[in-house]
C-alpha cells in the first residue's frame, strides 16, 4: 500500500465525521474504470451554514489535479464543469494497475490517496427486466412505486474473494432542452443598440449565444412588460436528444458464501416507470476493492436514499484522501478503481401496466407523450414561451434575431446527450 505521509496504510478503516456547525470540508468522489468513457472525478467543498447548519457544497475549481499510474507515469486532467476533472479522452484503466489521485489547491494544500490496484470482473451473463406494481420504496417518489426490477446471472470466480457493485443508466427520449429563469433562450448573442425611447433595442449578432438571456432589470420594473416578475420558459430541442437517468441506489455484494458459484436472478436496480415509451437501460457491474467495498457499504448504511455525501448526511465518512502536510484534516469520500462489465438492455414496456410517473398532471389530466418525461422528471408541465411578437413576449425589440420562439440545443453532459446511444432502436 502506498505510504502517506511517511506513515505506512495497511487499510481504510472509515472514520464518521459529524458534520455539524461550521464544518468544511473537501468531498472526493471518482473512479478509474477500464471502459472507453469519460474517466471524471468530481471534487467539492462541503461546507454548514454557521447559524442554521444546512449545507451548501462548492465545487473546487482552478486546481492541479493528476492521476499517478504504478507510481511511475502522471496523468493530467482538465477541468469540464466546475469542480468536475477528466483525464485524457483517451485514458481507460487496465486491470492489475495501480491508481493514485493526487491534487493541489490553489493555497498550495497537496492531497494524495491510497493507491487502488484495479481487480478483475466477470462478465454479466444474462439481463432481464419484470415490471413490478411495488418496485421502488415508496418514500423515493411520493408514494409511486411502479417500476422494473433488473435481474441478473453471472459466474463468481472460483477461488478469489470478490466484491461488486451494480449501477444503471436509462436513457429516454427528451423533447425539452432548456429552462430559462426569468430569461429568454436566444441563439445568438445579443447587443444593446437603443435604451431610449422605451423599448431597448437589441441587435442580434452573428455570434451564437445558444443559451439564457436574462431580462433586463429595467424591463422587469416596467408596467409593461408582459410577463410576471418571476417565470420559467421551456424550449424544446432543436435535434433528437436523449435525457441520462442515473441509478439513485448503491447495490453492492460480497462473495464470501457463494465463492466460485452462480449468481442468478440478483435483482441489481430498479427503475422507476416515468414514461409510456420505450427506453435503453445500461447495466454496469463493477468490481471493488475490498477496503471500497467496506467504505461503500457503510456510506450506504448511512445515506441509502436521503441523497450524497455532499448533501445531507448527519455523519459523512473520511474515506482515503489524506492532506499531506496535515493528517489531522479530514477529507470525505473515496478514490478508487474498478473494471467494469457492462450490457445495455432495451426496454420495450410493453408489459407495464397503469399510469407511469408522467402519465397524468397534478388536474388528474393525461400529459401528452412528448411532455411525459419533462413531467416526470420536473412534476410540473413544460411552459413554452407564447408564439406572439417579440416587443410583447418579452418586453424588448430585436434586431435580426428570427422568429419567436427558438428552439434549444441538445448540450452533452451528465444528463443529457444528442448522440444516439448505442443499442436504441429507431
Amino acid at each position: 500500500m502506498l505510504l502517506l505521509a511517511v506513515v505506512a496504510v495497511a487499510c481504510v478503516d472509515p472514520e464518521e465525521l459529524l458534520l455539524r456547525g461550521t464544518v468544511d470540508v473537501i468531498v472526493i468522489d471518482g473512479t478509474i474504470t477500464n471502459l472507453a468513457e469519460p474517466q471524471i472525478i468530481r471534487l467539492n467543498r462541503s461546507r454548514a451554514d454557521p447559524l442554521t447548519g444546512r449545507f451548501g457544497v462548492l465545487p473546487l475549481t482552478k486546481i492541479s489535479v493528476q492521476v499517478v499510474v504504478d507510481s511511475a507515469e502522471v496523468i493530467n486532467c482538465h477541468e469540464t464543469v466546475d469542480g468536475s476533472y477528466q483525464l485524457p479522452s483517451d485514458f481507460k484503466g487496465q486491470v492489475g494497475h495501480a491508481y493514485q489521485l493526487r491534487f493541489t489547491l490553489e493555497n498550495g494544500g497537496t492531497y494524495v490517496s491510497t493507491q487502488q490496484i484495479m481487480p478483475a470482473v466477470p462478465p454479466i451473463a444474462k439481463v432481464s427486466a419484470q415490471f413490478n406494481l411495488t418496485s421502488l420504496p415508496p418514500n423515493l417518489l411520493g408514494g409511486f412505486t411502479k417500476g422494473y426490477d433488473l435481474l441478473i446471472d453471472m459466474q463468481d470466480p472460483v477461488a478469489q474473494r470478490n466484491y461488486y457493485r451494480w449501477d444503471w443508466n436509462l436513457y429516454e427520449m427528451q423533447d425539452w432542452c432548456k429552462s430559462c429563469t426569468q430569461g429568454y433562450y436566444m441563439t445568438n448573442k445579443l447587443t444593446l443598440v437603443s435604451s431610449y425611447p422605451a423599448p431597448l433595442v437589441y441587435r442580434a449578432e452573428p455570434d451564437l449565444l445558444e443559451d439564457c438571456f436574462d431580462v433586463p432589470s429595467s424591463v422587469l420594473s416596467t408596467g409593461t412588460f408582459s410577463s410576471p416578475s418571476y417565470f420559467v420558459l421551456d424550449y424544446p430541442c432543436r435535434t433528437q436528444c436523449w435525457e441520462i437517468i442515473h441509478s439513485y441506489a448503491l447495490n453492492l455484494f460480497n462473495d464470501q458464501y457463494v465463492n466460485g458459484g452462480q449468481i442468478l436472478s440478483r435483482n441489481i436496480g430498479q427503475v422507476p416507470f416515468y414514461t409510456h415509451n420505450p427506453a435503453l437501460i445500461e447495466i454496469r457491474q463493477a468490481s471493488l476493492t475490498s477496503d471500497a467495498y467496506r467504505f461503500l457499504t457503510l456510506f450506504q448504511q448511512q445515506t441509502q436514499n436521503t441523497g450524497g455525501l455532499a448533501d445531507t448526511p448527519p455523519a459523512a465518512l473520511v474515506g482515503n484522501v489524506h492532506n499531506v502536510a496535515n493528517a489531522q484534516e479530514k477529507v470525505v469520500g473515496y478514490f478508487t478503481a474498478g473494471a467494469v462489465s457492462s450490457i445495455r438492455y432495451w426496454l420495450d414496456k410493453k408489459d407495464a401496466s397503469g399510469i407511469p410517473l408522467g402519465g397524468v398532471d397534478d388536474e388528474g389530466k393525461i400529459v401528452p407523450g412528448d411532455k411525459e418525461l419533462f413531467f416526470a422528471l420536473n412534476r410540473r408541465l413544460p411552459k413554452p414561451e407564447p408564439q406572439t411578437s417579440v416587443e410583447y413576449s418579452i418586453g424588448f425589440a430585436i434586431v435580426g434575431g428570427g422568429s419567436r420562439p427558438p428552439s434549444a440545443l441538445c448540450v452533452p453532459s451528465d444528463t443529457k446527450t444528442p448522440l444516439k446511444p448505442d443499442g436504441w432502436r429507431n
